[in-house]
């Protein structure tokens, strides 16, 4: 009876799985064929997030094997099926056979016994893998407006994991190029980030003088929530969907100073409190966004907002210092500054679906 085999992180697991497991098969049955092999896509351990927990469901040895068009055409069901026939019921100790996909297309690993195994070597087409992740044509012409309806969890998946071998010498050019957003792009996405800031900074006083105390302690929320956002585009990582948001964000150079600080925000019994918490928040992200230098340094104190008494950074100064410092003509005539699709949408069915988030574009009248 097998038991429980020990964790290991999943790239791990894969990474060992394409060396050990399907290469040997390519070379011995596939002799001269060209391919590429990697773990990206969706799924914690791409991340190198996934615990023992994750394992529960699509989790176990599997890949991503990339052949050229013709080679696909030609090799696709021949390499599932001698997969099939050929790898090992188990790999350090972990099931290779996964069961079929349930309504949402989740795969649990399952021991097998007899017939093939029902393994998870996806066997793609470079482009077509990355067009379809991104719901574009074509990678290589891809426009501001594209870059702005692509998800950030979507291209932190696509540039995350890693590629065990690129024998094709287009996966990692691919993913270079989707690596981060233009530099114009980036200072727009700042400027929105810095605006939604700017528009909620003087509710947690307003909520909290109201008697809200609620309203108060989920706007301080969301404006946590928002800072977090703001440190990812100032260290120009991608920012993931919430699962991994705190986890994430606890692996940023900027993380081990401000987190202390909004756990404080968070936990905060007063809206007084609250703001002079935030305060400190803003005065340490004001300092790097001065460290960019998109312009003349700006205060980092706060003050009152207008002639009422909440405390606020004035958060649209940061936004038109680093909207000034664009100079891409495209990206310079966007008028809105809702910004890039998840900046303005909080949906995951519309956020993991490529034909429902190319069509929530920005566009100006």
């Amino acid at each position: 009876m097998n038991t429980k085999p020990k964790f290991i992180k999943g790239l791990a697991l894969s990474r060992a799985f394409y060396r050990q497991a399907v290469k040997p098969i390519l070379e011995s049955d596939f002799p001269g064929l060209r391919h590429s092999a990697a773990l990206i896509g969706h799924g914690s351990e791409v991340l190198g997030l996934d615990s023992a927990r994750s394992t529960d469901h699509n989790w176990g040895p599997r890949l991503q094997l990339f052949l050229s068009k013709p080679d696909h055409a030609k090799y696709q069901a021949r390499i599932k099926a001698r997969l099939g026939e050929k790898l090992p019921r188990r790999f350090l100790g972990h099931p290779v056979n996964f069961g079929e996909p349930d309504k949402l297309g989740v795969q649990v690993a399952e021991d097998s016994t007899q017939g093939p195994v029902n393994h998870r070597v996806e066997i793609c087409i470079p482009k077509r893998f990355f067009q379809d992740a991104l719901g574009v044509e074509h990678y290589g012409k891809i426009g501001v407006t594209d870059w702005l309806s692509f998800p950030q969890q979507e291209l932190l998946c696509l540039t995350a994991g890693e590629v065990f071998y690129d024998g094709l010498c287009e996966v990692e050019k691919i993913r270079r190029k989707l690596a981060y957003y233009p530099h114009d792009v980036w200072l727009y996405l700042l400027a929105c980030q810095w605006t939604r800031i700017a528009q909620e900074e003087a509710f947690v006083g307003r909520c909290g003088e109201a008697g809200d105390e609620l309203g108060s302690r989920v706007t301080a929320a969301r404006l946590v929530r928002d800072l977090m956002r703001l440190c990812f585009l100032f260290e120009k990582r991608y920012t993931p969907y919430t699962k991994w948001l705190g986890s994430a964000f606890a692996r940023l150079q900027c993380s081990k100073k401000l987190s202390p600080v909004l756990h404080k925000v968070l936990s905060a019994t007063s809206w007084k409190q609250r703001e002079t918490l935030l305060a400190q928040a803003y005065g340490m992200v004001a300092g790097m966004h001065n460290r960019l230098r998109l312009g003349k340094p700006l205060s980092a104190k706060v003050s009152h907002f207008h002639d009422r008494p909440y405390r606020v950074i004035h958060a649209g100064r940061f936004a038109e210092q680093a909207r000034a410092a664009i100079r891409d003509k495209v990206v310079r005539n966007i008028r809105t500054l809702a910004g890039s699709v998840d900046q303005f949408v909080d949906s995951t069915d519309a956020l993991s679906r490529p034909g429902i988030f190319k069509k929530l574009k920005v566009w100006d009248d």
